[in-house]
């Protein structure tokens, strides 16, 4: 089983697993490979680094007390992961929620009025109508609109 680095054109990172490079290739030539985050079919193979266990690890050094005082940095190594579990709370969002499709500003209106019963839906709407609901007192919370947020990621 080989694990590759891959990317979109959009510079989205991601992992894919296959049974070998030829695999690999034979999926990304019969446009079987696009990007879990946005759907996007150019996709590229990124270098490696192998990984080396070395049986123990270093001691952490200590930081220097100057660098504590200093504005904490955005670790870049973490964004991978932390994409990883943006893409499954999104799934999950998806999995628990009913889509009301273009209904969604009636329906939640309508759950807000106590004509229908509570549930947790999502949908589309204009920028300008969740505004509306907002100002209501209906909350509302904007989602990016993913195309493959369904499906998984083999």
């Amino acid at each position: 089983m080989k694990v590759l680095n891959l990317q979109c054109a959009h510079q989205h990172g991601f992992e894919g697993w296959f049974a070998s490079e030829d695999d690999f290739r034979q999926q990304l030539e019969r446009g079987l490979l696009s990007c879990p985050v946005c759907g996007e079919p150019s996709v590229q193979k990124l270098p490696s680094a192998p990984r080396l266990n070395l049986g123990h690890a270093r001691e952490p050094q200590a930081r220097p007390a100057t660098a504590a005082a200093a504005p904490a940095s955005v670790d870049m190594a973490a964004a991978p992961a932390m994409q990883g579990l943006m893409l499954r709370a999104l799934r999950e969002l998806m999995h628990k929620t009913e889509d009301v499709g273009e209904r969604f500003a009636d329906e939640a209106r309508a759950m807000h009025q106590g004509e229908v019963e509570q549930r947790a839906i999502r949908g589309r709407t204009t920028p300008e109508v969740a505004l509306e609901l907002i100002e209501e007192g209906i909350d509302v919370l904007p989602l990016p609109a993913l195309p493959s947020i369904k499906e998984t990621l083999q």
